[in-house]
Protein backbone atom coordinates (compact mmCIF):
# COMPACT_ATOMS: atom_id res chain seq x y z
CA UNK A 1 0.00 0.00 0.00
CA UNK A 2 1.44 3.32 -1.01
CA UNK A 3 1.44 6.70 0.61
CA UNK A 4 0.74 9.98 -1.09
CA UNK A 5 0.97 13.42 0.43
CA UNK A 6 -1.88 15.92 0.41
CA UNK A 7 -2.73 18.42 3.10
CA UNK A 8 -4.04 21.88 3.72
CA UNK A 9 -5.00 24.24 6.50
CA UNK A 10 -8.16 25.98 7.52
CA UNK A 11 -9.02 28.04 10.55
CA UNK A 12 -11.74 26.26 12.52
CA UNK A 13 -14.42 28.51 14.03
CA UNK A 14 -14.31 28.84 17.82
CA UNK A 15 -16.61 26.62 19.83
CA UNK A 16 -20.19 27.76 19.98
CA UNK A 17 -23.65 26.62 19.06
CA UNK A 18 -23.92 24.34 16.08
CA UNK A 19 -24.42 26.88 13.36
CA UNK A 20 -22.41 29.16 11.18
CA UNK A 21 -20.81 29.36 7.78
CA UNK A 22 -17.75 27.70 6.31
CA UNK A 23 -14.27 28.40 7.57
CA UNK A 24 -11.70 30.36 5.59
CA UNK A 25 -9.05 28.46 3.64
CA UNK A 26 -5.33 28.84 4.07
CA UNK A 27 -3.03 26.72 1.86
CA UNK A 28 -0.36 24.49 3.32
CA UNK A 29 2.36 22.19 2.00
CA UNK A 30 2.38 18.36 2.14
CA UNK A 31 3.09 16.57 5.39
CA UNK A 32 2.95 12.89 4.53
CA UNK A 33 5.66 10.98 2.73
CA UNK A 34 6.38 7.76 0.97
CA UNK A 35 9.35 5.77 2.22
CA UNK A 36 12.21 6.12 1.87
CA UNK A 37 11.96 9.74 0.69
CA UNK A 38 12.46 12.57 3.13
CA UNK A 39 9.34 14.21 4.53
CA UNK A 40 8.05 17.27 2.75
CA UNK A 41 6.25 20.05 4.54
CA UNK A 42 6.18 20.57 8.27
CA UNK A 43 8.13 18.17 10.45
CA UNK A 44 6.53 17.18 13.78
CA UNK A 45 7.49 19.70 16.42
CA UNK A 46 9.79 18.73 19.29
CA UNK A 47 8.08 17.15 22.24
CA UNK A 48 6.59 19.66 24.61
CA UNK A 49 4.81 19.35 27.89
CA UNK A 50 1.38 20.56 28.81
CA UNK A 51 1.50 24.00 30.35
CA UNK A 52 -0.80 26.82 31.33
CA UNK A 53 -1.53 29.25 28.54
CA UNK A 54 0.71 31.90 30.13
CA UNK A 55 3.41 29.60 31.55
CA UNK A 56 6.76 28.37 30.20
CA UNK A 57 6.97 25.02 28.38
CA UNK A 58 7.93 21.95 30.34
CA UNK A 59 10.92 19.75 29.55
CA UNK A 60 10.56 17.72 26.32
CA UNK A 61 8.48 14.59 26.74
CA UNK A 62 9.28 11.35 24.88
CA UNK A 63 6.92 11.03 21.92
CA UNK A 64 6.58 8.63 18.99
CA UNK A 65 7.16 10.72 15.87
CA UNK A 66 7.34 8.00 13.23
CA UNK A 67 5.81 4.57 12.66
CA UNK A 68 7.47 2.16 10.23
CA UNK A 69 5.81 -0.91 8.72
CA UNK A 70 8.64 -2.51 6.77
CA UNK A 71 6.64 -5.68 6.10
CA UNK A 72 3.33 -5.86 7.95
CA UNK A 73 0.05 -7.20 6.52
CA UNK A 74 -0.60 -5.11 3.39
CA UNK A 75 2.14 -2.56 4.10
CA UNK A 76 5.70 -2.72 2.73
CA UNK A 77 8.36 -0.09 3.37
CA UNK A 78 5.66 2.25 4.69
CA UNK A 79 6.70 5.22 6.85
CA UNK A 80 4.12 7.29 8.71
CA UNK A 81 5.22 10.66 10.17
CA UNK A 82 3.32 11.33 13.39
CA UNK A 83 2.70 14.83 14.67
CA UNK A 84 0.80 15.92 17.78
CA UNK A 85 -2.43 15.31 15.83
CA UNK A 86 -2.23 12.83 12.95
CA UNK A 87 -4.94 11.40 10.71
CA UNK A 88 -4.61 8.46 8.35
CA UNK A 89 -6.95 8.82 5.39
CA UNK A 90 -7.65 6.56 2.46
CA UNK A 91 -10.25 4.25 0.96
CA UNK A 92 -11.39 1.03 2.56
CA UNK A 93 -8.64 -1.57 2.33
CA UNK A 94 -5.78 0.93 2.30
CA UNK A 95 -4.51 -0.22 5.70
CA UNK A 96 -5.54 2.51 8.13
CA UNK A 97 -6.75 0.08 10.80
CA UNK A 98 -3.72 -2.14 10.26
CA UNK A 99 -1.34 0.74 10.96
CA UNK A 100 -3.12 1.62 14.20
CA UNK A 101 -3.01 -2.01 15.31
CA UNK A 102 0.73 -2.10 14.71
CA UNK A 103 1.18 1.00 16.87
CA UNK A 104 -0.92 -0.55 19.64
CA UNK A 105 1.08 -3.79 19.44
CA UNK A 106 4.36 -1.89 19.90
CA UNK A 107 2.83 -0.15 22.93
CA UNK A 108 1.87 -3.50 24.44
CA UNK A 109 5.38 -4.86 23.95
CA UNK A 110 6.88 -1.75 25.54
CA UNK A 111 4.54 -2.26 28.49
CA UNK A 112 5.96 -5.73 29.14
CA UNK A 113 3.33 -7.80 27.34
CA UNK A 114 4.41 -11.00 25.65
CA UNK A 115 4.51 -11.26 21.88
CA UNK A 116 1.38 -13.44 21.80
CA UNK A 117 -0.49 -10.82 23.84
CA UNK A 118 0.67 -8.06 21.49
CA UNK A 119 -0.21 -10.03 18.34
CA UNK A 120 -3.26 -12.23 19.06
CA UNK A 121 -3.58 -13.06 15.33
CA UNK A 122 0.02 -13.14 14.07
CA UNK A 123 -0.80 -14.86 10.78
CA UNK A 124 -2.84 -11.81 9.75
CA UNK A 125 0.26 -9.64 10.26
CA UNK A 126 2.35 -11.57 7.74
CA UNK A 127 2.35 -10.02 4.24
CA UNK A 128 0.02 -12.06 2.05
CA UNK A 129 2.64 -12.78 -0.60
CA UNK A 130 5.48 -13.51 1.82
CA UNK A 131 7.03 -16.88 1.01
CA UNK A 132 8.36 -19.15 3.77
CA UNK A 133 12.07 -20.00 3.89
CA UNK A 134 13.54 -23.49 3.91
CA UNK A 135 12.51 -23.93 7.55
CA UNK A 136 8.90 -22.84 6.76
CA UNK A 137 9.39 -19.57 8.63
CA UNK A 138 7.41 -16.42 7.83
CA UNK A 139 7.12 -13.20 9.77
CA UNK A 140 6.82 -9.42 9.72
CA UNK A 141 8.82 -6.29 10.63
CA UNK A 142 7.67 -3.10 12.32
CA UNK A 143 9.36 -0.19 14.10
CA UNK A 144 9.10 3.40 15.27
CA UNK A 145 11.11 6.48 16.22
CA UNK A 146 10.73 8.23 19.57
CA UNK A 147 11.98 11.79 20.00
CA UNK A 148 12.73 13.40 23.35
CA UNK A 149 15.62 14.44 25.61
CA UNK A 150 17.94 11.86 24.00
CA UNK A 151 17.11 12.97 20.47
CA UNK A 152 15.57 10.61 17.90
CA UNK A 153 15.80 6.96 18.99
CA UNK A 154 14.88 4.20 16.52
CA UNK A 155 13.41 0.80 17.36
CA UNK A 156 13.01 -1.97 14.77
CA UNK A 157 11.54 -5.38 15.57
CA UNK A 158 11.42 -8.57 13.49
CA UNK A 159 8.78 -11.11 14.52
CA UNK A 160 8.52 -14.71 13.37
CA UNK A 161 4.87 -15.68 13.08
CA UNK A 162 5.22 -19.18 11.65
CA UNK A 163 5.79 -21.96 12.57
CA UNK A 164 5.90 -20.46 16.09
CA UNK A 165 5.51 -16.90 17.31
CA UNK A 166 8.68 -15.26 18.65
CA UNK A 167 10.75 -12.09 18.40
CA UNK A 168 13.77 -13.01 16.28
CA UNK A 169 15.49 -9.65 15.95
CA UNK A 170 15.48 -6.22 17.53
CA UNK A 171 17.59 -3.10 17.08
CA UNK A 172 17.64 0.06 19.20
CA UNK A 173 19.78 2.86 17.79
CA UNK A 174 20.44 6.59 18.09
CA UNK A 175 22.70 8.91 16.09
CA UNK A 176 23.81 5.99 13.96
CA UNK A 177 25.02 4.00 16.98
CA UNK A 178 23.47 0.59 17.61
CA UNK A 179 22.69 0.54 21.32
CA UNK A 180 20.96 -2.86 21.45
CA UNK A 181 20.82 -5.64 18.89
CA UNK A 182 19.31 -9.10 19.24
CA UNK A 183 19.30 -12.08 16.90
CA UNK A 184 18.01 -15.62 16.96
CA UNK A 185 21.08 -17.87 16.84
CA UNK A 186 19.61 -21.24 17.80
CA UNK A 187 15.97 -21.87 16.78
CA UNK A 188 15.84 -24.74 19.28
CA UNK A 189 16.27 -22.40 22.26
CA UNK A 190 13.66 -19.99 23.61
CA UNK A 191 15.96 -16.98 23.70
CA UNK A 192 17.81 -14.57 21.43
CA UNK A 193 21.41 -13.45 21.71
CA UNK A 194 21.56 -9.79 22.74
CA UNK A 195 24.43 -7.33 22.53
CA UNK A 196 24.27 -3.85 24.00
CA UNK A 197 26.58 -0.87 23.89
CA UNK A 198 28.93 -0.51 26.88
CA UNK A 199 31.76 1.81 25.74
CA UNK A 200 33.93 0.79 28.69
CA UNK A 201 36.83 -1.65 28.79
CA UNK A 202 34.41 -4.07 27.11
CA UNK A 203 32.75 -2.19 24.23
CA UNK A 204 29.82 -4.60 23.98
CA UNK A 205 28.06 -6.79 26.54
CA UNK A 206 26.42 -10.01 25.37
CA UNK A 207 23.74 -12.03 27.12
CA UNK A 208 20.64 -14.07 26.26
CA UNK A 209 17.19 -12.47 26.43
CA UNK A 210 13.79 -14.20 26.16
CA UNK A 211 12.33 -14.40 22.66
CA UNK A 212 8.77 -13.59 23.73
CA UNK A 213 9.33 -10.06 25.08
CA UNK A 214 10.78 -6.79 23.86
CA UNK A 215 14.44 -6.57 24.83
CA UNK A 216 14.33 -2.76 25.04
CA UNK A 217 11.78 -2.98 27.86
CA UNK A 218 13.99 -5.48 29.72
CA UNK A 219 17.21 -3.47 29.57
CA UNK A 220 16.70 -1.59 32.88
CA UNK A 221 16.76 -5.00 34.59
CA UNK A 222 19.96 -6.11 32.85
CA UNK A 223 22.14 -3.01 32.44
CA UNK A 224 23.91 -1.62 35.51
CA UNK A 225 24.55 1.89 34.17
CA UNK A 226 28.15 2.01 35.37
CA UNK A 227 29.69 3.38 32.16
CA UNK A 228 28.73 6.30 29.96
CA UNK A 229 27.78 3.83 27.24
CA UNK A 230 25.50 1.88 29.53
CA UNK A 231 23.84 5.05 30.76
CA UNK A 232 23.25 6.07 27.17
CA UNK A 233 21.64 2.71 26.45
CA UNK A 234 19.39 3.03 29.51
CA UNK A 235 18.37 6.60 28.64
CA UNK A 236 17.48 5.63 25.06
CA UNK A 237 15.53 2.55 26.18
CA UNK A 238 13.65 4.57 28.80
CA UNK A 239 12.75 7.22 26.23
CA UNK A 240 11.38 4.58 23.86
CA UNK A 241 9.41 2.76 26.56
CA UNK A 242 7.92 5.95 28.01
CA UNK A 243 6.96 7.19 24.53
CA UNK A 244 5.17 3.94 23.70
CA UNK A 245 3.63 2.94 27.01
CA UNK A 246 0.92 5.55 27.58
CA UNK A 247 -1.49 4.58 24.78
CA UNK A 248 -5.29 4.61 24.92
CA UNK A 249 -7.07 2.83 22.08
CA UNK A 250 -10.54 4.37 21.87
CA UNK A 251 -13.61 3.23 19.93
CA UNK A 252 -16.82 4.57 21.55
CA UNK A 253 -19.85 2.26 21.29
CA UNK A 254 -23.00 4.41 21.64
CA UNK A 255 -25.24 1.35 22.04
CA UNK A 256 -23.52 0.60 25.33
CA UNK A 257 -23.52 4.19 26.59
CA UNK A 258 -27.26 4.80 26.78
CA UNK A 259 -28.20 2.84 29.91
CA UNK A 260 -27.28 3.71 33.51
CA UNK A 261 -23.99 2.13 34.62
CA UNK A 262 -22.72 0.93 38.01
CA UNK A 263 -20.47 3.22 40.00
CA UNK A 264 -16.96 1.97 39.36
CA UNK A 265 -13.39 3.18 39.20
CA UNK A 266 -14.24 6.35 37.28
CA UNK A 267 -11.66 5.41 34.62
CA UNK A 268 -12.98 5.53 31.08
CA UNK A 269 -12.92 2.27 29.14
CA UNK A 270 -11.81 2.16 25.52
CA UNK A 271 -15.39 1.50 24.40
CA UNK A 272 -16.61 4.37 26.65
CA UNK A 273 -19.41 2.15 28.04
CA UNK A 274 -19.01 3.78 31.45
CA UNK A 275 -19.21 7.39 30.27
CA UNK A 276 -21.78 8.35 32.94
CA UNK A 277 -19.58 6.96 35.75
CA UNK A 278 -16.63 9.02 34.49
CA UNK A 279 -18.77 12.17 34.29
CA UNK A 280 -19.81 11.55 37.92
CA UNK A 281 -16.13 11.79 38.83
CA UNK A 282 -14.68 14.42 36.50
CA UNK A 283 -17.35 17.09 37.02
CA UNK A 284 -16.21 17.64 40.61
CA UNK A 285 -12.48 16.96 40.19
CA UNK A 286 -11.56 19.59 37.58
CA UNK A 287 -13.97 22.44 37.03
CA UNK A 288 -11.81 24.07 34.35
CA UNK A 289 -11.69 21.02 32.12
CA UNK A 290 -15.34 20.27 32.79
CA UNK A 291 -16.19 23.76 31.57
CA UNK A 292 -14.21 23.04 28.41
CA UNK A 293 -16.09 19.76 28.01
CA UNK A 294 -19.44 21.57 28.39
CA UNK A 295 -18.36 24.08 25.73
CA UNK A 296 -17.43 21.22 23.39
CA UNK A 297 -20.76 19.54 24.09
CA UNK A 298 -22.64 22.75 23.32
CA UNK A 299 -20.81 22.96 19.99
CA UNK A 300 -21.55 19.40 18.92
CA UNK A 301 -25.01 18.58 20.28
CA UNK A 302 -28.39 19.82 19.13
CA UNK A 303 -30.25 22.24 21.37
CA UNK A 304 -29.02 24.43 24.24
CA UNK A 305 -26.55 22.93 26.73
CA UNK A 306 -25.60 24.64 29.99
CA UNK A 307 -24.04 21.65 31.77
CA UNK A 308 -23.32 17.92 31.53
CA UNK A 309 -24.17 16.14 34.76
CA UNK A 310 -24.39 12.67 36.23
CA UNK A 311 -26.95 11.54 38.79
CA UNK A 312 -26.70 8.68 41.27
CA UNK A 313 -29.87 6.61 41.08
CA UNK A 314 -31.57 4.68 43.90
CA UNK A 315 -30.25 1.33 42.64
CA UNK A 316 -26.63 2.48 42.86
CA UNK A 317 -26.18 3.16 39.15
CA UNK A 318 -25.28 6.46 37.49
CA UNK A 319 -27.04 8.13 34.58
CA UNK A 320 -25.74 11.06 32.53
CA UNK A 321 -27.80 14.08 31.44
CA UNK A 322 -27.48 17.23 29.37
CA UNK A 323 -28.78 20.19 31.36
CA UNK A 324 -30.72 22.41 28.96
CA UNK A 325 -30.79 25.37 31.36
CA UNK A 326 -34.59 25.73 31.45
CA UNK A 327 -35.36 22.99 33.96
CA UNK A 328 -35.21 20.25 31.30
CA UNK A 329 -32.53 17.56 31.38
CA UNK A 330 -31.97 15.17 28.49
CA UNK A 331 -30.75 11.70 29.42
CA UNK A 332 -27.75 10.49 27.40
CA UNK A 333 -29.89 7.58 26.26
CA UNK A 334 -31.99 10.00 24.21
CA UNK A 335 -29.03 11.36 22.25
CA UNK A 336 -28.20 10.29 18.73
CA UNK A 337 -25.43 7.89 17.74
CA UNK A 338 -23.16 10.67 16.50
CA UNK A 339 -23.79 12.86 19.55
CA UNK A 340 -22.73 10.09 21.92
CA UNK A 341 -19.56 9.32 19.94
CA UNK A 342 -18.78 13.03 19.85
CA UNK A 343 -19.28 13.37 23.62
CA UNK A 344 -17.05 10.39 24.39
CA UNK A 345 -14.23 11.45 22.09
CA UNK A 346 -14.33 15.04 23.40
CA UNK A 347 -14.06 13.75 26.97
CA UNK A 348 -11.08 11.59 26.02
CA UNK A 349 -9.23 14.54 24.50
CA UNK A 350 -9.89 16.73 27.53
CA UNK A 351 -8.80 14.26 30.23
CA UNK A 352 -5.65 12.20 30.66
CA UNK A 353 -4.06 9.02 32.08
CA UNK A 354 -5.65 9.59 35.48
CA UNK A 355 -9.11 9.30 33.95
CA UNK A 356 -8.58 6.92 31.04
CA UNK A 357 -8.08 3.19 31.49
CA UNK A 358 -4.40 3.11 30.50
CA UNK A 359 -1.23 1.69 31.99
CA UNK A 360 0.96 4.77 32.57
CA UNK A 361 4.65 4.52 33.41
CA UNK A 362 4.26 4.93 37.17
CA UNK A 363 7.97 5.25 37.82
CA UNK A 364 8.14 8.33 35.57
CA UNK A 365 6.52 11.64 36.66
CA UNK A 366 3.33 12.46 34.76
CA UNK A 367 4.91 15.77 33.68
CA UNK A 368 7.40 13.76 31.59
CA UNK A 369 4.80 11.62 29.84
CA UNK A 370 2.46 12.22 26.94
CA UNK A 371 -0.74 10.26 26.41
CA UNK A 372 -1.31 8.97 22.88
CA UNK A 373 -4.88 8.24 21.80
CA UNK A 374 -5.50 5.80 18.96
CA UNK A 375 -8.92 6.29 17.36
CA UNK A 376 -9.85 4.15 14.39
CA UNK A 377 -12.73 5.59 12.37
CA UNK A 378 -12.81 8.77 14.44
CA UNK A 379 -15.34 10.48 12.16
CA UNK A 380 -17.70 7.49 12.04
CA UNK A 381 -21.28 8.68 12.61
CA UNK A 382 -20.30 12.35 12.99
CA UNK A 383 -21.79 15.18 10.98
CA UNK A 384 -19.51 17.84 9.41
CA UNK A 385 -19.86 20.26 12.34
CA UNK A 386 -19.05 17.60 14.92
CA UNK A 387 -16.11 16.39 12.87
CA UNK A 388 -14.68 19.91 12.49
CA UNK A 389 -15.09 20.67 16.20
CA UNK A 390 -13.47 17.39 17.23
CA UNK A 391 -10.53 17.77 14.87
CA UNK A 392 -10.02 21.33 16.07
CA UNK A 393 -10.09 20.20 19.71
CA UNK A 394 -7.55 17.46 18.97
CA UNK A 395 -5.25 19.96 17.26
CA UNK A 396 -5.42 22.38 20.19
CA UNK A 397 -4.73 19.68 22.76
CA UNK A 398 -1.83 18.39 20.67
CA UNK A 399 -0.34 21.87 20.39
CA UNK A 400 -0.36 22.23 24.17
CA UNK A 401 1.36 18.88 24.62
CA UNK A 402 -1.57 17.61 26.68
CA UNK A 403 -2.29 14.67 24.43
CA UNK A 404 -1.36 13.19 21.04
CA UNK A 405 -3.88 11.69 18.66
CA UNK A 406 -3.40 9.19 15.87
CA UNK A 407 -6.72 8.50 14.18
CA UNK A 408 -8.16 7.29 10.93
CA UNK A 409 -10.93 9.05 9.02
CA UNK A 410 -12.82 8.34 5.82
CA UNK A 411 -13.22 12.00 4.78
CA UNK A 412 -9.89 13.87 4.51
CA UNK A 413 -11.42 17.32 3.96
CA UNK A 414 -11.79 18.26 7.63
CA UNK A 415 -8.37 17.21 8.94
CA UNK A 416 -6.55 18.44 5.83
CA UNK A 417 -7.99 21.92 6.34
CA UNK A 418 -7.10 22.24 10.03
CA UNK A 419 -3.86 23.94 11.12
CA UNK A 420 -1.51 21.79 13.19
CA UNK A 421 -2.78 18.49 11.79
CA UNK A 422 -0.58 15.92 10.03
CA UNK A 423 -2.44 14.06 7.28
CA UNK A 424 -1.10 10.80 5.85
CA UNK A 425 -2.84 9.58 2.69
CA UNK A 426 -2.84 5.84 2.10
CA UNK A 427 -3.44 4.14 -1.22
CA UNK A 428 -4.36 0.45 -1.70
Amino acid sequence: MGLSSVSGAVSVPPQGRRAGGPASVRPSGPVAREAPASPSGPVPAPASGERPADGPPDAPRPQVVELRLSAFAGHRRAVFPLGPCTFLVGPSGSGKTTALRAYEALARLAGGRTVDEAFPDPAACVPERARPDAQRRRGFRIGCTADGPEGPVRLDVAVQAEPELRIVGERLSADGVVLLETALRDPGRRHVQAAWHTAGQTPVTRAPLPDDRLGTALLPLRVSGRTDGQRRVLAAAEQMVVALRSVFACDPRPGRMRAPVPVGSGRLLGSCDNLADVLWRTRSECTRRHAQFVAATRAGCAGPVTDVVAELLADGTVRGFLDRGDGVRTALGRLGHGELRYLALSLVLLTGPGVLEVDPVREVPAALQTLSVLADGLDRGLDPVQRAELVGLAARMGERGHIRLVGSVSDPSGPAETPGVTVVHLEP
